[in-house]
């Protein structure tokens, strides 16, 4: 009786303590964040950088955090709807490639034009950031950006050998931006749109001949398996980079609490880009030397036959900035703004 006299006079002071002293408000200071892609999680991207992010924001905010991760588009819909899931809330967090959604994001197509990019990850994902940080308040205004990136160099992958532009003609080509697409065919190539996901059955049925995709996403989609021939565009620029966005839900973003607000902009920016460069450069040869062990042909056009798609390909550049100039948008600053950046970042990474 005593113990329960005690615990009833101590209610009314319980129920008037300040909120933060209650267990219940305290756990309501705990965040849990889905974070929403496209890829399957043994992928080189969601192992090497979605996961390793997420680990360290819930480290960071000593666990207060949680980040659930849901891969190949688990949440439901399609790739080209995760900017959008983001915006309306339907995960707090996705993982997406502008390219999917074509024509939306026209001032982030700088980077993807031919022959622009760097050969490296590390300088086209930092040079890609300062950019969006530069440029890209009014296009990713519907979403709380974490970092914006763009890959290393993408190669060829198909069923026949590549040596020159007249190798290409009529290739079934799947492409992952407009621009690589304008750029495929300008090459004489057949290019095709898709998302990644849908590249294995597409070959398998002989819709297509080959992607387009840098090394790192090769094992998760078995290409090395699908087709026997990977051709290189050597050095720098590079034939095309896709550009890829982390972003998350503004109001979740906006409803947490300032300090754990302040664990997300740490994890954010120029760090996170850098971070998410680190699959592609890191697992470029590991992948390469998984296909030479298949008995795949790895190889690279020449540099004379580099000139010849460059000079091929410069119409690209030149319908993309006249269509810029229609919409009200300088193109041409746009893109000289990318190529300062990425010489920048270039020179910073020797």
């Amino acid at each position: 009786m005593i113990q329960r006299r005690q615990l009833l006079s101590a209610l009314p002071a319980m129920l008037a303590a300040p909120a933060l002293l209650r267990p219940s408000a305290a756990r309501a200071q705990e965040v849990t964040l889905r974070l929403h892609h496209f890829l399957p999680p043994v992928a080189n991207v969601p192992r090497y950088f979605l996961t390793p992010w997420a680990r360290k924001v819930e480290a960071d905010s000593n666990n207060r955090i949680k980040v659930q991760i849901f891969p190949s588009m688990q949440l439901g819909g399609a790739p080209p709807q995760l900017f959008d899931q983001a915006r309306d809330g339907v995960a707090d967090l996705i993982w997406t490639l502008p390219g999917y959604t074509p024509n939306r994001f026209p001032r982030l197509e700088a980077f993807e034009l031919p022959f622009i990019a760097n050969a490296r990850a590390a300088v086209n994902a930092r040079a890609a950031q300062e950019y969006a940080e530069a440029h890209l308040q009014e296009e990713l205004r519907e979403v709380h950006p974490i970092c914006v990136w763009a890959h290393d160099g993408g190669l060829i992958h198909a069923n026949r050998a590549i040596a020159t532009m007249e190798d290409l003609r009529g290739l079934k080509l799947r492409f992952p931006t407009r621009l690589a697409g304008e750029a495929l065919r300008a090459l004489g190539a057949a290019p095709i749109g898709m998302p990644v996901p849908q590249v294995p059955e597409a070959l398998s049925q002989r819709v297509l001949d080959g992607a387009v995709v840098p090394w790192e996403v090769v094992p998760s989609i078995k290409l090395q398996e699908l087709v026997r021939f990977h051709t290189a565009i050597p050095g720098s620029p590079t034939l095309y980079s896709a550009t890829n966005i982390l972003a998350m839900n503004p109001a979740k973003y906006a409803g947490l609490p300032a300090d754990l607000r302040a664990v997300i902009d740490a994890n954010s920016g120029i760090q996170a880009a850098a971070a998410a460069a680190i699959p592609y450069d890191e697992q470029a040869k590991v992948v390469e030397e998984m296909a030479r062990k298949r008995g795949n042909q790895i190889g690279a056009i020449s540099e004379a036959e580099k000139a010849r798609w460059i000079e091929t390909t410069k119409p690209v550049i030149d319908t993309w900035q006249a269509s810029m100039k229609e919409r009200g948008i300088d193109g041409a600053a746009l893109l000289a703004s990318a190529q300062a950046l990425i010489a920048k970042h270039a020179t910073a990474a020797g």
